[in-house]
């Protein structure tokens, strides 16, 4: 049956999607994450804006929405989608690559951050449960806002870019064990019971999605239709929504799950760009339902405690992420910016709290006022992110941030990756007095190596603007150590293309990768696989007693010839060795 055109429910949908339209644009040529347009379009259409007029002036009510309930069921479906996205960043090769700042830094800023928050919230006599809740849900920043304005600003890659995105994805996981936690502490059959029977019922999602993904996905991409690509991720979130939910969870939780489970396939990227538009549009409508909810009568009613609660809050994670940031190391400069992009709530706050509220942990003058803070205090990230960015370039990147090596030295090799394989290339330069530059993405490490005189520099070589400032047309040789395969090909590329003649020698994983690497373009690669068996080989010959000088050339040998298979792009396997008698 037609929906009337007269109806209060397609009058509420106009009212979304001419809203939707109208902010994305307007937001992104104002290079402001949308995040903050849908609330306060939220506010404006709601009982407490525009609507709280519409009485008096009937032509007001349409630009309003009349039934908040038209958008529960698509706001849910939005915080689903938003989960599920977040969940697609946590592959396990990303949180390798960053684990120093993800469970350090980012952990850590979790840890003091809600500790802080509890010490705000203790004199106001609320429970233990509600108060714990309240200060893990306002310990959390927003990743939308943050990442949009370190994108739009060219920041991804500095420090304050890397050091805030670690936080960010520490944060992403924690919402997993905290919306379990949340869920299980509300079900009827007891705490641990509950959280036991999660915990099976998340296992045995991930179980069937590592027996039954490749082959849904594979199906799928096999058709080359886009909508049946999308149509088979829409089947993995509701299925792990419906899985989690019928035993008493969040379906937020299941959404997450789901997301996790696809980061590690080889159809990632591909998801992400079908659910992309859908997610735009349904998570503004969770925004806007947020919105909605905002009573700005009740910040007028009691100002000091609402904007009192936003600049409270706001302040006390500024200064506890300020704080721990310079206690690692990290610049004035590069601690303020972080500190201040940071220190606003953020939507997953809001998520958390309205699973607290629906599974009865939170509830009343309590939960309203919480809702109230984040959202008036997520209205105000970005102007605190430009804050961070003026607080950055006012005070520099500090010391150890700006503390510089000669990049553009003559005759110099440059060593992209400074883990344990670096190092050692590092070692044997120093031994034959060869100069060296090193990159690497690690801050921490960064600045222990900086302290200890090592010439190592921060930066994600992936950018080709660090590329260029490492003027490699100078250089002699440039190394490239990391272990992440996706990112040695892009390396490789971004160099060959700016600098056809430099010698660059790349480790590989195993013979297959080298080849890849040689197709490139690359003047040696050296395959991890190969090299231990070699010097495995040359152990055991030495160890059974054949002499030295015949051992090291029949290894140079062999390895000779595995790379001239390699390069030709042929099986790199040894052939099977042919016993010569003795003359």
């Amino acid at each position: 049956m037609a929906l009337p055109l007269e109806s209060s429910t397609f009058q509420d949908i106009i009212v979304v999607l001419g809203a939707a339209g109208l902010v994305i644009p307007a937001f992104a040529a104002l290079r402001i994450s949308p995040v903050v347009g849908f609330i306060l379009v939220g506010v404006a259409v709601g009982p407490f804006g525009i609507g709280h007029f519409a009485p008096a002036f009937p032509w007001l009510g349409n630009f309003t929405i009349s039934n908040a309930e038209t958008l529960a069921v698509p706001a849910e479906i939005g915080i689903a989608l938003l989960l599920f996205a977040l969940g697609l960043e946590l592959s396990i090769e990303r949180l390798r690559t960053m684990r120093v700042l993800v469970f350090r830094t980012g952990i850590g800023q979790i840890v003091a951050c809600t500790f802080a928050l509890i010490l705000l919230l203790v004199p106001f006599g609320l429970s233990p449960t509600v108060t714990l809740t309240l200060a893990l849900a306002l310990s959390l920043s927003s990743t939308a806002v943050g990442l949009q304005m370190l994108s739009s600003s060219g920041r991804m890659g500095t420090q304050a870019g890397r050091t805030a995105f670690g936080i960010l994805l520490a944060q992403d996981i924690a919402i997993a064990p905290l919306l379990l936690l949340l869920s299980a502490g509300s079900a009827p059959g007891g705490f641990l019971a509950s959280l036991a029977v999660g915990l099976l019922a998340i296992g045995g999602i991930a179980l069937a999605g590592r027996l039954l993904l490749p082959a849904l996905f594979l199906q799928a991409a096999r058709t080359r239709r886009p909508e049946l690509f999308l149509a088979a991720a829409l089947v993995v979130l509701i299925g792990s929504s419906v899985a989690t939910a019928s035993v008493g969870l969040s379906p937020a939780v299941g959404a997450l799950v789901a997301g996790v489970m696809l980061a590690e396939t080889d159809y990632r990227r591909q998801v992400e760009a079908a659910i992309a538009p859908f997610q735009g549009l349904l998570l503004g409508v969770f925004l806007i339902w947020v919105g909605m909810q905002l009573n700005l009568g009740a910040v007028f009613a009691d100002p000091l405690l609402i904007l009192g609660g936003v600049v409270a809050v706001c302040a006390i994670k500024a200064a506890v992420i300020f704080a721990l940031l310079r206690w690692q190391g990290r610049g004035t400069g590069v601690a303020g910016h972080v500190a201040a992009l940071l220190a606003a709530p953020s939507e997953t706050s809001l998520i958390l709290l309205g699973t607290a509220a629906a599974t009865g942990l939170t509830g009343g003058g309590a939960a309203q006022t919480a809702l109230l803070v984040t959202g008036l205090a997520l209205a105000l990230a970005p102007l605190l992110g430009l804050l961070g960015q003026h607080l950055e370039a006012r005070l520099g990147a500090g010391r150890t941030a700006t503390a510089a090596f000669d990049t553009a030295a003559p005759d110099r090799t440059v060593i992209i990756g400074f883990g344990r394989v670096g190092r050692l290339v590092a070692a044997m330069l120093d031994t034959h007095d060869q100069p060296y530059i090193a990159v690497d993405s690690d801050p921490d490490e960064v600045v222990r190596l900086r302290a200890a005189g090592k010439p190592v520099i921060y930066g994600d070589a992936r950018r080709p603007e660090l590329l260029d400032a490492l003027h490699l047309e100078t250089a002699r040789a440039v190394v490239l150590t990391i272990d992440a395969a996706d990112s040695l090909d892009t390396l490789v590329r971004l160099i060959r293309e700016r600098h056809p003649e430099l010698c660059v020698v790349v480790r590989a994983r195993d013979a297959d990768h080298a080849s890849r690497l040689y197709a490139q373009g690359v003047t040696d690669a050296v395959p991890e696989t190969i090299e231990s068996s070699l010097q495995l080989a040359e152990a055991v010959l030495v160890d059974l007693g054949v002499p030295m000088g015949p051992v090291i050339a029949s290894i140079h040998e062999k390895r000779a010839e595995l790379r001239s298979r390699i390069q030709a792009g042929g099986p790199a396997r040894p052939r099977r060795a042919v016993r010569r008698r003795s003359s």
